[in-house]
């Protein structure tokens, strides 16, 4: 694809010309695409500032008249798409939530900055120092916390009293305990679709959302990825997830580990929780990465993030359809938001990015060429940096 555009009209001859191209994401090396745009700056004959723009992808053309972009380029600033520095929290502690669960929370960067809470994966994937490096530290107050029975919350891999609604309310009384009126909400897979929940639930409390690789949890993206659909992708994977249940057994992957990871004998547990962590930490990458499938190797972390997933899962995210999600987009259409999506996302294929996208065509999709699900992916993790520096840039406006 090659973009090209013709614009704004100064009052000398003088214009200033760039290079936009898209390459195509698939190669050899791990190289991200590009988008860049030409504008050409040519005196109208009445000496007003005119715009033309014109656009070329597969051989169609289009232009776009005066009035049809927004008026100045500094509505279009050069954010930071780099990762933050490693920083560590000024405070953490523990918060009881009921009688059985007490989450860990903590914060970082600047203590009197604009709050966002960043919600993590799975369900059951706990938060790592890694996850405050998308945000400016000098402007945001960041909060992390680990769900329930996931990271350092207690008690560990616990289902009881574990349901979206009890995060919800999780989020709710930790936003209280730290005296915060309203917050930024950042979430990514599971995350995201804890993000639109809680703020369905809470739209005043919300002042803007990143949300990236969306997963409404609806019953075509369970089957997607864990009745056989992904493994078309990754055969190799895919095989011994398969194969540590029996063919009798094989009708529902998703019931049949579920059996398995609440089996009365803790080995059969750490099994089939070890099978089900690989088989999502070998997909998650659009390149391999031996780290993240390494954490399939940690039963303490593994059994957490597959009991509690699966726990989800066999309950449909406990909402009351199927499209529960996308039918209460109104409460949130106001919220200015950027989804992130990478094109090759194995385990929230873009089906849902798309659909969400349609629903609400106010919030901005990216989606990322070269990119599959992980946020530590360099496309993904740039443009996940930018729309933080996007949302950053219009409070510093308001």
């Amino acid at each position: 694809m090659r973009l090209s555009i013709l614009g704004i009209a100064l009052s000398s001859n003088s214009y200033y010309c760039a290079s936009l191209s898209l390459i195509p994401p698939i190669s050899t090396s791990s190289s991200s695409s590009s988008l860049s745009f030409s504008k050409k700056f040519t005196p109208s004959a009445s000496g007003k500032r005119n715009l033309v723009i014109r656009g070329q992808s597969g051989g169609f053309e289009s232009e776009l008249k005066p009035g049809d972009l927004m008026e100045s380029e500094k509505e279009f600033p050069e954010f930071n798409r780099n990762l933050y520095p490693s920083i560590e929290p000024y405070s953490s502690g523990f918060l009881k939530v009921s009688d059985i669960h007490t989450i860990y929370w903590e914060q970082s960067g600047n203590p009197n900055g604009h709050p966002v809470v960043f919600l993590h994966g799975g369900p059951g994937g706990g938060t790592a120092p890694s996850n405050r490096k998308f945000f400016d530290p000098d402007f945001y107050r960041i909060i992390l916390f680990d769900q329930r029975g996931a990271g350092k919350s207690t008690p560990h891999a616990c289902l009881v009293e574990n349901t979206t609604w009890d995060l919800i309310s999780d989020i709710e009384k930790l936003r209280e305990h730290l005296e915060i009126p309203e917050w930024q909400v950042f979430g990514g897979s599971w995350g995201s679709t804890l993000a639109l929940a809680y703020s369905q639930s809470h739209p005043d409390k919300v002042t803007g959302m990143v949300l990236r690789g969306i997963f409404l949890l609806r019953k075509k993206e369970i089957d997607w990825f864990y009745e056989g659909g992904a493994a078309s992708m990754f055969p190799d994977a895919w095989e011994p997830f398969r194969d540590l249940i029996p063919e009798n057994e094989r009708g529902s992957f998703v019931d049949a580990y579920g059996k398995r990871l609440n089996s009365d004998d803790q080995e059969v547990q750490y099994a089939a929780a070890r099978a089900w962590t690989m088989w999502e930490m070998m997909t998650a990458h659009l390149f391999p990465n031996n780290d993240n499938i390494k954490r399939g190797e940690d039963d303490k972390f593994s059994l957490a993030f597959a009991r509690i997933e699966n726990h989800y899962f066999v309950n449909r995210g406990f909402f009351p359809s199927d499209g529960f999600l996308l039918d209460n987009i109104d409460k949130i259409r106001h919220i200015k938001t950027t989804i992130v999506q990478g094109r090759y996302d194995v385990c929230c294929p873009m089906m849902s990015a798309w659909d969400l996208h349609k629903a609400w065509p106010e919030a901005d999709l990216k989606v990322i060429q070269d990119a599959g699900h992980s946020a530590n992916e360099p496309g993904i993790a740039a443009e996940l940096v930018a729309a933080n520096e996007k949302l950053k840039h219009i409070k510093k406006g308001a």
